[in-house]
């Protein structure tokens, strides 16, 4: 909730003209990335960045840790319980308009990005 809750209040703070579906589906997949980066990088990664960068036409988000595996999105699985936070964060950035990536970084870990579109799809 902290990062969620801090992504949010800059948002306000900055006045950014994102709507409100946007800015909830925004908050999602910080929440989404946080607890992926929490659960499965902790123990390599003990810290974590969350960026925020705003454009004239777009607005995105990313989660950096210092662990090297590069997490692929799941597909449903309805036996599961878990395991679908980066299928989430696609499906919420692709009904935006918007993309997501998971990338290397130079230190060897990885940065997951999700960047929306500031404008609704027509």
């Amino acid at each position: 909730p902290q990062a969620r809750h801090a992504v949010r209040d800059l948002l306000r703070r900055q006045g950014v003209p994102a709507p409100d579906d946007l800015v909830y589906g925004l908050l999602l997949i910080v929440s989404e990335l946080v607890t992926n980066a929490v659960r499965h990088a902790a123990v390599l990664s003990p810290m974590l960045a969350v960026e925020v960068a705003v454009g004239a036409e777009w607005l995105r988000v990313s989660v950096e840790d210092n662990h090297p595996y590069r997490p692929t999105a799941l597909e449903t699985d309805h036996g599961r319980t878990g395991g679908r936070g980066l299928l989430l964060v696609r499906e919420i950035a692709r009904e935006a308009g918007g993309v997501c990536d998971v990338e290397h970084t130079a230190s060897g870990g990885k940065v997951i990005w999700a960047a929306l579109p500031l404008k609704p799809l027509p």
